[in-house]
């Protein structure tokens, strides 16, 4: 049975992992290059070699309800998005609270990590790792990876013919902090992600004029939804999840789209997606519809080649005389310090099992947690994975036999290459796994997945809102290993939170807004089922473009 565990990061991954370890009774020790926690959450005035940080303007974007660990909600007058400052204040508290801080050893570099000589028969790695120039070795029944999914910048320079003789200044969002210095100039910034939207928003407010070029498009949905609730909120719920399953693709698509262009005509802005059958075209920003129409910001395609001082995309036109270009281009994962034989085994994290597992070890005794790319937040995420991990590794869980697990993660590869997803290998996961599906598949193999029939019949008012309402952490406490007891009431109360930091203003005898009967939205929930089975035995003839379905509303991540 595993006992020592290495846990390599001390971000939002490696906290959950000590916390998970203790809690199953395991001797965590964690490994942190920096001098405190967090991770990427992190700011610093200027970028550092090596570490990846946010610039001084980021939010989240996924709410604080949606965010938080499953035992720990945010305080109740907390804003609902967060600046980064805010978070990690979140994480401090968190560790000081569960005592993590005395398991982990800041300023500690891993230089390698390679199995034990008798791995086969005991399970272990011998972990070398570096603290102020002194090198050490300790050998450990198991390794959490923890490093993160952001952990290399990913600058593709040879995709960008003609860059090298460009003379302006170009450099990667890694390096942004601030608009400052951009005052009067022409920027383009390379990239419609997350990243790429706030830059362009951002530098809007001082440049001369910034041009966005995306290869692809975006759909760009605002953090606010249509009744004014945090959007993840009224989007990622189990009721969603059972219209995707039921419903057609080609349904599905033509729904989201509707949606999707309720706020703006994406196609007038030049901003709808090309591939639409992939999750990872939809971006969250409230500002940028309202600068592309104001002119401070212009869409442009991909960039074609660049010139001494201009830009030339792939439509042909050209801008002259750019003074700054910025490649928003993301980040890959890199495990520098794993042997070459797993460094190749685990490029993309198709390649584990559940995303977690290397399927051909001989001993489930390593394990990467956070390396996933998923439609939702990624603080639950992680430490359910960490949660079903510990449990394995203390011997509470098994795995199926080393072939069912190479034969399932074969499988799941298959499945993306039918979609047409063809950089499966790749360093950067570009498909986005659905955020309610992938946490009821890890709480399944950890026990703690919510039954929601037997809690319609046991306790209807919890059930409604475990169905209905967001698919919040706390659902993943309410049985099992790990039940906290005040699971329920933190479910209940998730709708009070999110009012009290806005309920700043309260004015007397304001009129409320009509509400549904209860009794009516019941009505509704065999109606539309009934309508979506005629729908499935008899389906549109018209062919839709294949899509990913309603998890494109689910593409959230802190």
């Amino acid at each position: 049975m595993v006992r020592r565990v290495a846990i390599v990061g001390a971000g939002v991954s490696g906290l959950a992992s000590i916390k998970c370890c203790l809690d199953e009774g395991l001797a965590p020790t964690c490994f942190e290059k920096s001098d405190g926690i967090g991770g990427l959450w992190q700011f610093t005035e200027t970028p550092q070699k090596g570490r990846i940080g946010v610039y001084r303007s980021v939010m989240t974007n996924t709410s604080k309800e949606m965010t938080c660990f499953s035992d720990f909600p945010f305080p109740e007058d907390c804003p609902n998005y967060l600046r980064h400052s805010a978070l990690l204040e979140y994480l401090r508290a968190y560790a000081k609270h569960f005592c993590l801080l005395d398991y982990i050893r800041f300023q500690t570099t891993v230089c390698s990590v390679r199995k034990h000589p008798h791995f086969t028969a005991t399970g272990q790695w011998v972990v070398d790792t570096e603290t102020n120039g002194e090198k050490t070795s300790d050998i450990f029944d198991g390794v959490m990876v923890c490093s993160g999914h952001y952990a290399e910048v990913n600058l593709p320079l040879d995709s960008f013919p003609g860059i090298e003789n460009f003379k302006g200044r170009y450099f990667h969002s890694w390096e942004y902090r601030d608009q400052k210095g951009f005052e009067g100039q022409k920027v383009l910034v390379v990239g419609a992600g997350n990243t790429g939207g706030d830059l362009a928003v951002e530098i809007s407010h001082t440049a001369a004029k910034v041009f966005l070029s995306t290869r692809s498009g975006a759909w760009v949905v605002s953090r606010i939804s249509e009744a004014g609730w945090p959007v993840d909120m009224a989007w990622t719920t189990r009721f969603y999840g059972l219209i995707e399953k039921l419903l057609p693709e080609g349904t599905i698509y033509k729904l989201m789209a509707k949606k999707m262009n309720r706020w703006f005509n994406h196609e007038n802005y030049g901003l709808i997606p090309v591939k639409s059958n992939s999750s990872t075209s939809l971006i969250l920003n409230d500002e940028l519809p309202s600068c592309i129409l104001c002119g401070t910001v212009t869409v442009k395609p991909n960039v074609k080649r660049f010139t001494d001082t201009s830009a030339i995309f792939e439509d042909e036109t050209v801008e002259e005389n750019i003074d700054t270009v910025i490649f928003a281009t993301g980040y890959s994962a890199t495990f520098p310090f794993l042997e070459e034989s797993l460094r190749d085994a685990c490029r993309s994290s198709t390649s584990l099992y559940k995303h977690i597992f290397p399927p051909h070890l001989e001993k489930p005794t390593l394990a990467f947690v956070g390396f996933i790319a998923l439609a939702g937040p990624i603080l639950p995420a992680v430490e359910l994975q960490a949660r079903w991990i510990t449990r394995v590794f203390n011997g509470s869980s098994e795995l199926p036999p080393m072939s069912r697990l190479i034969s399932e993660v074969a499988k799941r590869k298959n499945a993306l290459l039918k979609k047409g997803i063809t950089d499966i290998s790749s360093k950067k996961d570009k498909t986005r796994i659905r955020f309610v599906s992938y946490m009821d598949e890890i709480a399944a193999c950890l026990g703690v997945k919510p039954n929601v029939p037997l809690l319609f019949l046991s306790d209807p008012k919890l059930a409604w809102m475990v169905f209905f309402g967001p698919c919040t952490s706390y659902q993943y406490r309410l049985t099992g290993p790990g039940k906290w007891r005040e699971a329920r009431g933190a479910i209940l109360t998730q709708w009070d939170r999110v009012l009290k930091p806005l309920k700043t203003r309260v004015v007397e005898d304001s009129p409320q807004p009509a509400t549904v009967p209860h009794w009516l939205k019941a009505l509704a929930l065999p109606i539309f089922l009934g309508g979506a089975l005629i729908i499935l035995k008899y389906p549109p003839p018209a062919r839709l473009p294949r899509t990913n379905g309603w998890s494109v509303l689910n593409s959230f991540h802190v």
